[in-house]
Protein backbone atom coordinates (compact mmCIF):
# COMPACT_ATOMS: atom_id res chain seq x y z
CA UNK A 1 0.00 0.00 0.00
CA UNK A 2 0.87 3.63 -1.09
CA UNK A 3 0.25 5.99 1.64
CA UNK A 4 0.85 9.77 1.53
CA UNK A 5 1.16 11.98 4.92
CA UNK A 6 0.25 15.46 4.91
CA UNK A 7 2.04 17.36 8.04
CA UNK A 8 4.62 15.97 9.89
CA UNK A 9 3.67 16.77 13.63
CA UNK A 10 2.66 14.91 16.49
CA UNK A 11 -0.23 12.57 14.45
CA UNK A 12 2.14 11.82 11.70
CA UNK A 13 4.98 10.81 14.06
CA UNK A 14 2.20 8.50 15.78
CA UNK A 15 0.80 7.08 12.44
CA UNK A 16 4.72 6.12 11.28
CA UNK A 17 5.64 4.87 14.45
CA UNK A 18 3.24 2.31 14.39
CA UNK A 19 3.18 1.74 10.50
CA UNK A 20 6.67 1.92 10.14
CA UNK A 21 7.91 -1.41 10.21
CA UNK A 22 4.87 -2.60 8.63
CA UNK A 23 6.60 -2.60 4.46
CA UNK A 24 4.05 0.42 3.07
CA UNK A 25 5.59 2.77 1.11
CA UNK A 26 5.24 5.73 3.06
CA UNK A 27 5.93 9.32 1.76
CA UNK A 28 5.59 12.52 3.74
CA UNK A 29 4.50 16.31 2.39
CA UNK A 30 5.75 18.49 4.95
CA UNK A 31 5.46 22.46 4.10
CA UNK A 32 8.52 23.32 6.31
CA UNK A 33 11.73 24.13 4.07
CA UNK A 34 13.69 21.36 6.03
CA UNK A 35 13.43 19.42 9.36
CA UNK A 36 15.30 22.41 11.19
CA UNK A 37 12.23 24.64 10.30
CA UNK A 38 9.67 21.92 11.75
CA UNK A 39 8.90 21.92 14.97
CA UNK A 40 5.77 19.26 16.76
CA UNK A 41 2.53 21.42 17.10
CA UNK A 42 4.44 24.74 15.45
CA UNK A 43 7.07 26.42 17.36
CA UNK A 44 4.33 27.67 19.64
CA UNK A 45 4.65 24.25 21.80
CA UNK A 46 6.73 24.07 24.72
CA UNK A 47 6.28 19.84 24.88
CA UNK A 48 3.94 19.77 27.36
CA UNK A 49 2.87 16.21 27.14
CA UNK A 50 -0.17 14.96 29.54
CA UNK A 51 -1.26 11.65 30.83
CA UNK A 52 -5.22 12.17 31.55
CA UNK A 53 -8.14 10.91 30.59
CA UNK A 54 -10.23 14.03 31.54
CA UNK A 55 -8.53 16.79 28.81
CA UNK A 56 -7.09 16.28 25.26
CA UNK A 57 -9.77 14.99 23.28
CA UNK A 58 -13.19 13.88 22.95
CA UNK A 59 -11.59 10.10 22.03
CA UNK A 60 -10.75 7.02 24.24
CA UNK A 61 -7.10 7.04 24.74
CA UNK A 62 -5.82 4.04 26.64
CA UNK A 63 -3.67 5.67 29.38
CA UNK A 64 -1.04 2.54 29.11
CA UNK A 65 -0.80 4.08 25.29
CA UNK A 66 -0.58 7.51 26.62
CA UNK A 67 2.37 6.42 28.78
CA UNK A 68 3.89 4.67 25.81
CA UNK A 69 3.82 7.56 23.43
CA UNK A 70 5.17 10.10 25.93
CA UNK A 71 8.48 7.42 26.79
CA UNK A 72 8.72 7.62 23.10
CA UNK A 73 9.50 11.29 22.97
CA UNK A 74 11.58 11.33 26.42
CA UNK A 75 13.47 8.82 24.81
CA UNK A 76 14.10 11.40 21.60
CA UNK A 77 15.46 14.08 24.66
CA UNK A 78 19.14 14.73 25.13
CA UNK A 79 19.72 12.37 28.29
CA UNK A 80 16.12 12.00 29.18
CA UNK A 81 15.71 15.43 30.69
CA UNK A 82 12.13 16.44 31.65
CA UNK A 83 10.48 17.84 34.70
CA UNK A 84 7.50 16.06 35.77
CA UNK A 85 4.59 16.56 38.10
CA UNK A 86 1.15 15.30 38.66
CA UNK A 87 -2.05 17.42 39.08
CA UNK A 88 -4.48 17.15 42.30
CA UNK A 89 -3.23 14.16 43.48
CA UNK A 90 -3.17 16.21 46.63
CA UNK A 91 -6.57 16.20 48.20
CA UNK A 92 -6.18 19.05 50.18
CA UNK A 93 -6.00 21.42 47.12
CA UNK A 94 -8.06 19.35 44.97
CA UNK A 95 -10.77 20.25 47.95
CA UNK A 96 -10.01 24.28 48.22
CA UNK A 97 -10.39 24.71 44.46
CA UNK A 98 -13.86 22.25 44.32
CA UNK A 99 -15.00 24.62 47.38
CA UNK A 100 -14.87 27.62 45.34
CA UNK A 101 -16.54 26.24 42.13
CA UNK A 102 -13.79 24.95 40.10
CA UNK A 103 -13.71 21.65 38.41
CA UNK A 104 -10.01 20.45 39.02
CA UNK A 105 -8.56 18.32 36.20
CA UNK A 106 -6.48 15.38 36.70
CA UNK A 107 -3.39 14.66 34.97
CA UNK A 108 -0.03 13.25 34.76
CA UNK A 109 2.64 16.02 33.42
CA UNK A 110 5.83 15.40 31.29
CA UNK A 111 7.61 18.97 30.53
CA UNK A 112 10.47 18.43 27.58
CA UNK A 113 10.92 22.34 27.31
CA UNK A 114 11.09 24.91 23.92
CA UNK A 115 14.60 24.43 23.77
CA UNK A 116 14.30 20.94 23.53
CA UNK A 117 11.58 20.44 21.41
CA UNK A 118 13.74 20.92 18.12
CA UNK A 119 15.85 17.87 18.86
CA UNK A 120 13.43 15.84 19.90
CA UNK A 121 11.87 15.64 16.75
CA UNK A 122 15.17 15.77 14.68
CA UNK A 123 15.91 12.63 16.37
CA UNK A 124 12.55 11.41 15.69
CA UNK A 125 13.47 12.45 11.73
CA UNK A 126 16.53 10.64 11.52
CA UNK A 127 15.05 7.68 12.66
CA UNK A 128 12.26 7.64 10.33
CA UNK A 129 14.53 8.20 7.33
CA UNK A 130 16.19 5.31 8.05
CA UNK A 131 13.61 3.73 6.87
CA UNK A 132 13.92 2.38 3.06
CA UNK A 133 9.77 2.53 2.81
CA UNK A 134 9.89 6.51 4.34
CA UNK A 135 10.69 9.29 2.27
CA UNK A 136 10.11 13.10 3.21
CA UNK A 137 9.61 15.52 0.69
CA UNK A 138 10.06 19.45 2.25
CA UNK A 139 8.57 22.76 1.27
CA UNK A 140 5.45 21.21 -0.08
CA UNK A 141 2.75 23.62 0.59
CA UNK A 142 -0.36 20.99 -0.27
CA UNK A 143 -3.50 22.99 -0.58
CA UNK A 144 -5.65 20.00 -2.15
CA UNK A 145 -6.85 16.71 -1.98
CA UNK A 146 -8.72 14.91 -4.65
CA UNK A 147 -9.96 11.34 -4.82
CA UNK A 148 -10.76 9.40 -7.88
CA UNK A 149 -12.25 5.99 -7.24
CA UNK A 150 -10.07 3.75 -4.73
CA UNK A 151 -6.76 6.51 -5.57
CA UNK A 152 -6.35 9.81 -4.26
CA UNK A 153 -3.89 12.46 -5.83
CA UNK A 154 -1.68 14.98 -4.19
CA UNK A 155 -2.50 18.81 -5.51
CA UNK A 156 -2.32 19.04 -9.42
CA UNK A 157 0.34 15.56 -9.07
CA UNK A 158 -0.42 12.55 -11.10
CA UNK A 159 1.00 10.15 -8.30
CA UNK A 160 -1.71 8.15 -7.30
CA UNK A 161 -1.70 6.67 -3.34
CA UNK A 162 -4.02 4.50 -2.13
CA UNK A 163 -4.13 6.29 1.09
CA UNK A 164 -3.71 9.66 2.29
CA UNK A 165 -3.95 11.21 6.00
CA UNK A 166 -4.06 14.61 6.91
CA UNK A 167 -2.17 15.52 9.49
CA UNK A 168 -1.51 19.31 9.40
CA UNK A 169 -3.38 20.51 12.77
CA UNK A 170 -4.95 23.93 13.19
CA UNK A 171 -2.78 25.56 11.53
CA UNK A 172 -3.67 23.64 7.97
CA UNK A 173 -7.64 24.82 8.06
CA UNK A 174 -6.89 25.89 4.27
CA UNK A 175 -6.36 22.20 3.09
CA UNK A 176 -9.08 20.89 5.30
CA UNK A 177 -10.74 23.82 3.98
CA UNK A 178 -10.89 22.89 0.40
CA UNK A 179 -11.65 19.47 1.43
CA UNK A 180 -14.76 20.16 3.16
CA UNK A 181 -15.88 22.16 0.14
CA UNK A 182 -15.87 18.92 -1.67
CA UNK A 183 -17.40 16.90 1.07
CA UNK A 184 -19.48 19.46 2.90
CA UNK A 185 -21.22 15.82 4.91
CA UNK A 186 -17.81 15.47 7.09
CA UNK A 187 -18.65 18.15 9.25
CA UNK A 188 -20.10 16.99 12.51
CA UNK A 189 -19.45 20.13 14.88
CA UNK A 190 -18.11 23.76 14.12
CA UNK A 191 -19.60 26.21 16.47
CA UNK A 192 -16.49 26.52 19.19
CA UNK A 193 -13.90 28.60 19.65
CA UNK A 194 -11.92 29.40 23.10
CA UNK A 195 -11.12 33.45 23.25
CA UNK A 196 -9.45 34.96 26.35
CA UNK A 197 -5.87 36.05 27.44
CA UNK A 198 -2.27 35.22 28.86
CA UNK A 199 -2.08 36.31 32.32
CA UNK A 200 1.03 37.24 33.76
CA UNK A 201 1.97 36.88 37.54
CA UNK A 202 5.39 36.60 39.81
CA UNK A 203 6.59 33.43 40.44
CA UNK A 204 6.33 33.93 44.82
CA UNK A 205 2.18 34.13 44.22
CA UNK A 206 2.27 30.77 42.80
CA UNK A 207 5.44 29.34 44.26
CA UNK A 208 3.71 26.75 46.17
CA UNK A 209 1.03 25.53 43.70
CA UNK A 210 3.84 25.30 40.73
CA UNK A 211 5.93 23.17 43.06
CA UNK A 212 2.78 20.99 43.42
CA UNK A 213 1.68 20.05 40.46
CA UNK A 214 3.94 22.12 37.44
CA UNK A 215 1.02 22.82 35.94
CA UNK A 216 -2.79 22.99 37.61
CA UNK A 217 -5.48 22.52 35.12
CA UNK A 218 -8.88 23.59 36.37
CA UNK A 219 -12.29 24.76 34.53
CA UNK A 220 -15.28 27.20 36.33
CA UNK A 221 -18.63 27.98 34.95
CA UNK A 222 -19.09 31.64 35.37
CA UNK A 223 -21.24 34.06 36.27
CA UNK A 224 -22.41 34.52 32.57
CA UNK A 225 -22.92 31.10 31.68
CA UNK A 226 -19.90 30.36 30.03
CA UNK A 227 -16.88 27.56 30.57
CA UNK A 228 -13.78 29.15 31.69
CA UNK A 229 -10.19 27.06 31.44
CA UNK A 230 -6.61 27.85 32.37
CA UNK A 231 -4.18 26.23 30.12
CA UNK A 232 -0.58 26.26 29.12
CA UNK A 233 0.50 27.20 32.58
CA UNK A 234 4.76 27.96 32.57
CA UNK A 235 6.08 28.40 36.00
CA UNK A 236 9.65 30.79 35.30
CA UNK A 237 8.27 30.79 32.30
CA UNK A 238 8.27 33.42 28.94
CA UNK A 239 5.10 35.10 27.07
CA UNK A 240 5.46 34.80 23.03
CA UNK A 241 3.59 35.96 20.03
CA UNK A 242 1.82 33.81 17.24
CA UNK A 243 2.22 34.77 14.04
CA UNK A 244 -0.61 33.10 11.54
CA UNK A 245 -0.74 34.43 8.00
CA UNK A 246 -3.18 38.18 8.72
CA UNK A 247 -2.76 38.60 12.32
CA UNK A 248 -0.91 38.04 15.68
CA UNK A 249 -2.04 36.49 18.91
CA UNK A 250 -0.40 35.77 22.30
CA UNK A 251 1.01 32.75 23.78
CA UNK A 252 3.45 31.15 26.30
CA UNK A 253 5.99 28.66 27.06
CA UNK A 254 9.18 27.71 29.33
CA UNK A 255 12.18 26.22 28.87
CA UNK A 256 14.18 23.88 30.50
CA UNK A 257 17.51 25.56 31.22
CA UNK A 258 16.67 29.02 30.74
CA UNK A 259 14.39 30.60 33.74
CA UNK A 260 12.07 33.96 34.08
CA UNK A 261 10.84 35.70 37.39
CA UNK A 262 7.42 34.92 36.43
CA UNK A 263 4.92 32.54 35.79
CA UNK A 264 2.34 32.66 32.77
CA UNK A 265 -1.22 30.85 31.60
CA UNK A 266 -3.97 31.32 29.34
CA UNK A 267 -7.35 31.91 30.39
CA UNK A 268 -10.27 30.79 28.24
CA UNK A 269 -13.15 30.99 27.48
CA UNK A 270 -14.97 28.46 26.13
CA UNK A 271 -17.49 29.78 23.06
CA UNK A 272 -20.23 27.39 21.42
CA UNK A 273 -22.64 29.50 19.49
CA UNK A 274 -25.75 27.58 17.46
CA UNK A 275 -26.79 27.85 13.84
CA UNK A 276 -26.98 29.37 11.63
CA UNK A 277 -23.00 30.30 13.25
CA UNK A 278 -20.73 27.81 11.43
CA UNK A 279 -17.35 29.82 11.21
CA UNK A 280 -15.87 29.73 14.60
CA UNK A 281 -12.09 30.24 13.14
CA UNK A 282 -13.81 33.02 11.18
CA UNK A 283 -15.35 34.49 14.61
CA UNK A 284 -11.75 34.28 16.45
CA UNK A 285 -9.83 35.55 13.66
CA UNK A 286 -12.22 38.83 13.78
CA UNK A 287 -11.15 39.24 17.46
CA UNK A 288 -7.21 39.15 16.48
CA UNK A 289 -7.39 41.30 13.94
CA UNK A 290 -9.63 43.72 15.31
CA UNK A 291 -6.87 43.99 18.70
CA UNK A 292 -4.03 43.70 16.51
CA UNK A 293 -5.63 46.77 14.91
CA UNK A 294 -5.36 48.74 18.18
CA UNK A 295 -2.45 47.36 18.71
CA UNK A 296 -0.24 47.96 15.93
CA UNK A 297 0.87 45.18 12.93
CA UNK A 298 2.58 42.22 14.84
CA UNK A 299 1.70 43.17 18.54
CA UNK A 300 -0.40 42.64 21.08
CA UNK A 301 -2.06 44.59 23.57
CA UNK A 302 -0.81 44.36 27.18
CA UNK A 303 -3.06 45.82 30.40
CA UNK A 304 -2.69 45.12 33.78
CA UNK A 305 -5.41 43.55 35.77
CA UNK A 306 -7.08 46.48 37.61
CA UNK A 307 -7.51 48.45 34.19
CA UNK A 308 -8.01 45.44 32.66
CA UNK A 309 -11.48 44.68 35.65
CA UNK A 310 -12.23 48.45 35.32
CA UNK A 311 -11.62 49.12 31.63
CA UNK A 312 -9.17 51.91 32.10
CA UNK A 313 -6.27 51.95 29.62
CA UNK A 314 -2.85 51.25 31.00
CA UNK A 315 -0.41 53.58 30.25
CA UNK A 316 2.35 52.66 32.73
CA UNK A 317 3.57 49.35 34.49
CA UNK A 318 4.09 49.00 38.46
CA UNK A 319 6.09 46.06 39.71
CA UNK A 320 5.48 43.22 37.21
CA UNK A 321 8.41 43.23 34.35
CA UNK A 322 6.92 41.39 31.17
CA UNK A 323 8.67 38.61 30.24
CA UNK A 324 7.29 39.36 26.57
CA UNK A 325 9.52 41.69 24.75
CA UNK A 326 8.57 44.86 24.67
CA UNK A 327 8.51 45.64 20.39
CA UNK A 328 5.66 42.97 20.75
CA UNK A 329 3.35 44.71 22.60
CA UNK A 330 1.76 47.87 23.54
CA UNK A 331 -0.10 49.31 26.46
CA UNK A 332 -3.84 49.52 25.84
CA UNK A 333 -6.96 47.98 26.96
CA UNK A 334 -8.46 45.11 25.50
CA UNK A 335 -12.16 46.21 26.39
CA UNK A 336 -11.98 47.79 22.62
CA UNK A 337 -11.37 44.62 21.21
CA UNK A 338 -13.37 41.80 23.28
CA UNK A 339 -16.76 41.43 23.58
CA UNK A 340 -18.47 42.39 27.40
CA UNK A 341 -19.40 38.87 28.32
CA UNK A 342 -16.14 37.47 27.14
CA UNK A 343 -14.38 40.24 29.87
CA UNK A 344 -16.52 39.19 32.36
CA UNK A 345 -15.91 35.76 32.32
CA UNK A 346 -12.43 36.18 32.43
CA UNK A 347 -12.60 38.60 35.78
CA UNK A 348 -15.05 36.41 37.59
CA UNK A 349 -12.50 33.62 36.45
CA UNK A 350 -9.69 36.14 38.24
CA UNK A 351 -11.45 37.03 41.15
CA UNK A 352 -12.85 33.62 42.53
CA UNK A 353 -9.47 32.10 41.83
CA UNK A 354 -7.60 34.77 44.26
CA UNK A 355 -9.64 32.84 46.84
CA UNK A 356 -7.83 30.24 46.52
CA UNK A 357 -4.53 31.69 45.41
CA UNK A 358 -4.09 34.68 47.00
CA UNK A 359 -2.54 37.20 44.64
CA UNK A 360 -3.78 36.10 41.49
CA UNK A 361 -5.81 39.09 41.69
CA UNK A 362 -3.38 41.96 42.22
CA UNK A 363 -4.26 45.17 40.42
CA UNK A 364 -0.78 45.05 38.60
CA UNK A 365 -0.64 41.47 37.11
CA UNK A 366 -0.54 41.24 33.43
CA UNK A 367 -3.00 40.40 30.85
CA UNK A 368 -2.21 39.87 27.17
CA UNK A 369 -4.73 39.65 24.42
CA UNK A 370 -5.61 38.42 22.14
CA UNK A 371 -5.23 34.36 23.14
CA UNK A 372 -7.18 32.43 20.83
CA UNK A 373 -7.58 28.67 20.85
CA UNK A 374 -8.99 27.15 17.51
CA UNK A 375 -11.17 24.67 17.51
CA UNK A 376 -10.68 22.64 13.95
CA UNK A 377 -14.27 21.37 12.49
CA UNK A 378 -14.71 18.06 13.81
CA UNK A 379 -14.87 15.76 10.87
CA UNK A 380 -16.75 12.16 10.28
CA UNK A 381 -13.93 9.84 9.55
CA UNK A 382 -16.11 7.23 8.33
CA UNK A 383 -17.54 9.13 5.27
CA UNK A 384 -14.51 8.36 3.06
CA UNK A 385 -12.60 5.22 2.79
CA UNK A 386 -9.17 6.25 1.55
CA UNK A 387 -9.06 9.66 3.30
CA UNK A 388 -8.42 10.24 6.97
CA UNK A 389 -8.18 13.28 9.24
CA UNK A 390 -6.23 12.74 12.40
CA UNK A 391 -4.96 14.77 15.58
CA UNK A 392 -6.05 18.45 15.76
CA UNK A 393 -7.27 18.88 12.09
CA UNK A 394 -9.74 16.64 12.96
CA UNK A 395 -11.29 18.34 15.66
CA UNK A 396 -11.02 15.09 18.27
CA UNK A 397 -7.59 16.18 19.79
CA UNK A 398 -5.99 19.27 21.91
CA UNK A 399 -3.10 18.11 22.65
CA UNK A 400 0.52 16.10 21.67
CA UNK A 401 -0.26 13.08 23.22
CA UNK A 402 -4.21 12.82 22.22
CA UNK A 403 -2.73 13.97 18.90
CA UNK A 404 -0.09 11.16 18.30
CA UNK A 405 -2.23 8.54 19.78
CA UNK A 406 -4.84 9.73 17.04
CA UNK A 407 -2.10 8.86 14.50
CA UNK A 408 -1.09 5.80 15.58
CA UNK A 409 -5.19 4.34 16.33
CA UNK A 410 -5.73 4.92 12.45
CA UNK A 411 -2.44 3.27 11.79
CA UNK A 412 -3.33 -0.17 13.40
CA UNK A 413 -6.95 0.14 11.97
CA UNK A 414 -5.37 0.60 7.90
CA UNK A 415 -3.43 -2.79 9.29
CA UNK A 416 -6.35 -4.40 10.69
CA UNK A 417 -8.20 -3.85 7.49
Amino acid sequence: MKIAVIGFGAAAIGFIERIKNEGHEIVVFERSKDIYSSSISGIRADGKLFVSSEMGGDIHIDLALQKKLVDFYIDNTEDHQVETGQSFTNSSYFKKFYEKGFMPISADFYHLGTDQLKMVLYNIYENFKAFKNISFRFEQNVLSVKTVGKEVFIGDSDEAFDRVVIAVGRSGHKLVGSIIKDYPDLILDNTKVDLGIRYEVPNHIVDELNKEMYEFKVKYKSKTGYMVRTFCNNPSGFVVTETYDDFVTVNGHAKMKEKSQNTNFAILVTIQLTEPFNNPIGYGSHIAKLSNLLAGKGKVILQTYDHFKNSKRTKNLYRIQPTLHECKYILGDINLAFPRRIIESIVDFIETLDQVIPGIAYPDNLVYAPEIKFYSNLLDNTKLENLKFIGDCSGHTRSIIYATAHGYLMAESFLEK
